[in-house]
């Protein structure tokens, strides 16, 4: 399973690492840095089709839910 949030289409991204002491001088990379997205699995209760759903889900995605709410921003993932 890919590390992607399937609502928010949220994956890892390739980062610059710099120390203060590097900034502090001169430019000296110091390599490149994977971030991952921060995934939640949860257990989402749809009340419109009365189902329990488990899915993988970033935070951002976690606050859209309790925005919009469940049946309306999975279907709209086509999770549901």
């Amino acid at each position: 399973m890919a590390k992607v949030c399937p609502v928010t289409n949220k994956g890892s991204k390739v980062a610059g690492g710099y120390s203060n002491r590097i900034r502090a001088t001169k430019f000296n990379p110091t390599g490149k840095v994977r971030k991952q997205v921060n995934l939640q699995k949860k257990r989402i209760f749809v009340p419109e089709i009365n189902k329990t759903v488990t899915v993988t889900l970033s935070t951002q995605a976690l606050k859209t839910i309790t925005k919009n709410g469940a049946y309306k921003t999975l279907k709209a993932a086509g999770l549901v």
